[in-house]
């Protein structure tokens, strides 16, 4: 039971350093914010270990954190193709179509109003059925490869990036928009310096909201039938073969890769919607 003490110690030490942090005097610094982060996922990772190894729990059910990063170590060309395989080919490709047409059907229907009165509610509609169901059926329509991966993405993205494009370009208020036109402006000058800019924070938070379902989907859509290579792919495989650490390897990739891509996402943000208050009181 050394083991599983030792963990609770580090617990009691780190909660007892996060609480210090939180009432001193440099709390609201960009140190200590990224502190208590990291100080708190290093706590998880160390009471993981310990709890793990001082109760004997059988590999096969939850390997500790140290086998897991063993099996990255030596498993490093098998994860970076399988990373390239779904994130680069299938996730992101998926993303940037999507989210591109998302974006130009937003600006046509804002344009005819009877296309946003048609499209909003069949996006509910499909954004509500589940991926489970239409996953199998675009991989049949477009093979096992990539290509089917980011059939799925494309769909999964669409709808959440055209309500938050239509909603923002409808957010200017109508004070604003009677200025433009009391300069003559015309619509296309309007919607370049006045409702586009306005919208830019709703369009982020349908790209941001995108960064988690890209991944997910194109995870997802390789249970359904992929080549021999792929995240979704040798999860189901390992989860086969009871090799639970490779499991974990995968979506610990998985989710740093998620995670970057959310950020890279979010710092877009930040340095195009530099004005918004949201932005400005963040810093």
């Amino acid at each position: 039971m050394s083991w599983v003490a030792g963990a609770l110690g580090v617990w009691a030490v780190a909660w007892w350093a996060n609480l210090r942090i939180a009432a001193s005097r440099h709390a609201d610094t960009r140190a200590a914010r990224l502190a208590v982060p990291v100080i708190f996922g290093l706590t998880l990772l160390v009471l993981w270990e310990g709890l793990v190894r001082g109760l004997a729990v059988p590999g096969v059910i939850l390997p500790p954190p140290s086998a897991i990063a063993a099996r990255i170590a030596v498993s490093g060309p098998i994860l970076w193709a399988d990373f390239v395989q779904t994130f680069v080919k299938g996730a992101l490709s998926g993303y940037v179509i999507g989210c591109t047409a998302a974006f130009l059907t937003a600006l046509a229907a804002d344009r005819f109003d009877f296309l946003r009165r048609g499209l909003l509610p069949v996006g509910s509609f499909i954004a509500a059925l589940p991926i489970i169901g239409t996953a199998p059926i675009l991989v049949m329509w477009f093979g096992f490869d990539w290509q089917s991966k980011a059939a799925v993405v494309v769909v999964m993205v669409f709808f959440p990036v055209l309500v938050n494009t239509v909603q923002g370009l409808a957010a200017a208020d109508a004070m604003s928009r009677d200025l433009m036109r009391t300069y003559a402006a015309t619509p296309g000058q309007s919607l370049r310096k006045l409702r586009l800019p306005a919208a830019m924070p709703f369009i982020f938070n349908g790209l941001k909201i995108s960064t988690t379902l890209a991944l997910i989907g194109a995870i997802v859509a390789e249970f359904f039938g992929s080549p021999t290579v792929g995240m979704g792919f040798r999860i189901s495989t390992s989860v086969g073969q009871l090799a639970l650490d490779m499991v974990w390897a995968e979506i610990t990739v998985a989710a740093l890769a998620g995670s970057l891509f959310y950020g890279a996402v979010a710092l877009t943000e930040r340095a195009v919607t530099f004005w918004h208050p949201s932005q400005r009181g963040g810093r």
